[in-house]
């Protein structure tokens, strides 16, 4: 790899020398006191940044020893938890295609409109063990098992369309540097230390995900309010082998929501398991969550002329160039049976394709075919895991001569336990199928026995700069405090400037602002860019979830807080205009067996003061007597539950006695258009109406909610 080490050039990354191959990635080279990284065998490693492919942009070979040997090592470090994605929740339900797509894919699911398909889905974080909180500030896994008439098909993704790197050898120190660091055990489930941010300023390929992970999309309010996306580049094939590129994508149909940081920290105290309360809720009630799919559909001649190499799984095709063409709507429709059966133990797999979809190169989910088996294996034990019911085909039948192993539930019935045999009929078994079994796509494959990244792969900024282009000025505001919030949990100040160092190439103003939330005193030089970053690259709207929120108040949750004595038509009212709306409603009251309302009924409470703040709630009523208020007035949690619910920039509802507890939170005089007053005048649809907003940011640069 001599020639190689010659095109490397030189870079200096704070108190760090390292090296650059083509493609922009870090090299830290052995020398002096720095010993040479070997194999397991000692056998000393050239290259630790790419896998070994046929051709810069070829298929990954088998014979990667190195690769083979890091991955299958660290897909055995945890028994029996998934060392990623640990903490997830499942549902079941079905996938419904709107028409036949018979002209791009000959994949069964997709031939007939109106065909529902079985599925199973299990939304997941991915940095947190199985006892981490629900809202830390994390990646989410989104993968749908569809059970087809041939197979099952794995759509293995996460809930944003990028991924932190672009060769899957680096997978291990990725994971590695995003746990909990080694010597002490902490901090668990969450980004903010050290080793992860020495390895996101050392990795600039990283630096577009790192936009994507310090924006809202990583605290979301619900699974069901949360796009999905399958990542990487794949190709359809249909009946007559014409190929098409396919990026796949989840679209809720509710539309997207998130929190704000200090929302998420206290939910994760009121409630740690809170997305998973929600899945469970929405479905038990009724209220199936809805994702429509959609398909990126492109040919070669796009891709060729593409500004960025489509195999990258660090670049996205902006929404406003090729447009997503929705094809069907997944609904989920059941919850678990028994959790561990189900949720615990189903496995997921990139490999796991049907006829009429297949892969391609991409040097990241060429090594994730790889990886899987491995995982599963010692996961759950025994390499007869789809024998458990989750992982078994449901509309296709297995017929095979594999047999035996640890757990076998079922083997082959027959005299023949091989093939080719001359044994015939049912005694002989299953033959090979031309006309209907899985055919790779015949692309041609040609280059260099290398390690090495395409030069293509080399920009790591623009994408990046155009992601943070694409948000609203309040989803800057909050990209730039949670990027100092992490920062600031950095003990090492050359780490931290290093991180900076990155986003003079992303947004001056991003950097400078958050230089000044670190009080650097100097800025430090651009980090060197194998690429510079492109200015011209247009803002995408589609990647704002503010500008794409929903278009009601349906599916969301509303908090009343009520005392003795609360106005029984205006609580009447509220619940009645919730209900019409399709939103839920919780009464907290400062007892759990509830308040008697002026009429002399009873209105049980669904949570007690101190169990139901505010932050468990999309909008909040506060619906007091006189009497009510001034108690209410005396007990922290109540004060708490209005001072949060305006910190969070929620919309309030209230009636008229309730004030005093308002002015005793301290907000009484700031109460602004996102609050109202309900009464004689004022319906409670007007107050449905306003919650469709979701946030009334407009009081953020005031409460600074984050």
């Amino acid at each position: 790899m001599v020639n190689d080490h010659e095109r490397w050039t030189k870079a200096k990354f704070g108190d760090v020398d390292v090296h650059r191959g083509q493609g922009g990635e870090v090299h830290q080279v052995a020398g002096g006191d720095v010993p040479t990284l070997t194999t397991q065998q000692g056998i000393p490693v050239a290259d630790d940044q790419n896998t070994l492919k046929a051709g810069e942009r070829g298929p990954s070979l088998l014979e990667d020893q190195h690769f083979r040997e890091k991955i299958f090592k660290f897909d055995h470090e945890r028994i029996p938890e998934r060392v990623v994605h640990a903490r997830g929740y499942g549902a079941h339900g079905y996938f419904e295609p709107y028409e036949s797509l018979a002209d791009i894919t000959s994949a069964d699911l997709f031939q007939r409109a109106g065909e529902k398909t079985p599925v199973f889905v299990r939304f997941s974080t991915v940095a947190g063990n199985k006892g981490s909180p629900d809202l830390a500030r994390d990646v989410r896994g989104f993968a749908v098992k569809f059970y087809t008439r041939e197979g099952n098909w794995d759509i293995v993704g996460n809930n944003i369309p990028i991924f932190f790197i672009q060769d899957a050898i680096k997978f291990p120190d990725l994971i590695h540097a995003a746990k909990q660091e080694p010597d002490r055990g902490f901090p668990q489930a969450q980004t903010a230390h050290d080793n992860f941010w020495d390895y996101m300023s050392l990795t600039p390929e990283a630096m577009a995900m790192v936009m994507w992970i310090m924006s809202d999309r990583t605290i979301p309010r619900s699974f069901r309010f949360m796009e999905g996306f399958g990542i990487h580049t794949f190709r359809f094939v249909n009946a007559e082998g014409k190929s098409t590129y396919v990026k796949f994508h989840w679209k809720p149909k509710q539309g997207m929501q998130s929190v704000v940081w200090n929302e998420a920290l206290k939910i994760n105290g009121a409630d740690p398991d809170f997305h998973r309360r929600d899945l469970w809720d929405a479905i038990q009630m009724g209220d199936y969550p809805e994702w429509e799919l959609g398909f990126q559909l492109f040919d070669d001649d796009f891709a060729d002329k593409f500004d960025f190499d489509i195999l990258d799984a660090t670049k996205i095709i902006p929404e406003e160039i090729l447009p997503v063409k929705r094809v069907g709507k997944m609904v989920l429709d059941r919850c678990v049976e028994n959790f561990f059966a189900e949720t615990e133990q189903v496995a997921f797999h990139t490999a796991n394709l049907v006829p009429g979809i297949d892969h391609t190169n991409d040097p990241l989910l060429q090594g994730r075919n790889f990886s899987y088996l491995d995982t599963q294996l010692k996961r759950l034990g025994s390499p007869n895991f789809t024998h458990i019911p989750v992982n078994a085909p449901r509309n296709a039948t297995v017929c095979n001569f594999q047999q035996d192993g640890h757990m076998a539930m079922h083997n082959p019935k027959g005299r023949a336990n091989y093939e080719p045999n001359s044994w015939g009929g049912e005694m002989g078994g299953p033959r090979e199928n031309p006309e209907r079994g899985f055919k790779s796509y015949p692309a041609e494959v040609a280059g260099e026995k290398r390690r090495a990244r395409a030069e293509s792969f080399a920009d790591h900024y623009s994408q990046a700069r155009q992601f943070y282009l694409s948000q609203t000025e309040v989803e800057q505001g909050h990209m730039a405090l949670a990027l100092t919030f992490e920062l600031s949990k950095v003990e090492t100040p050359a780490i931290r400037a290093r991180v900076v160092s990155h986003l003079l190439n992303i947004d001056e103003d991003l950097a400078k602002t958050v230089a000044r939330g670190l009080r650097l005193e100097t800025l430090p030089d651009p980090a060197p860019a194998a690429r510079p970053t492109r200015m011209d690259l247009k803002a995408s709207p589609a990647l704002s979830i503010i500008l794409n929120g929903p278009e009601s108040f349906k599916g969301r949750k509303i908090g009343i807080l009520v005392s003795d004595g609360v106005d029984a038509k205006l609580l009447a009212g509220l619940k009645k205009a919730a209900k019409a709306e399709g939103a839920m409603v919780e009464i907290v009251a400062p007892m759990i067996g509830g308040v008697t309302a002026s009429d002399g009924s009873m209105i049980e409470g669904d949570e007690k003061v101190d169990g139901g703040p505010s932050v468990l709630y999309d909008a909040v009523a506060v619906l007091l007597s006189a009497d009510g208020a001034a108690m209410l007035a005396k007990e922290p949690t109540a004060k708490d539950f209005v001072s949060d619910a305006f910190a969070h920039c929620k919309f309030i509802a209230y009636s008229k006695e309730a004030m005093p507890l308002f002015e005793k939170a301290g907000i009484a005089s700031d109460m602004d258009e996102g609050c109202l007053e309900l009464g004689p005048k004022t319906k409670a649809a007007s107050f449905i109406e306003m919650c469709r907003k979701l946030r009334h940011w407009d009081r953020e640069p005031k409460v600074k909610a984050v």
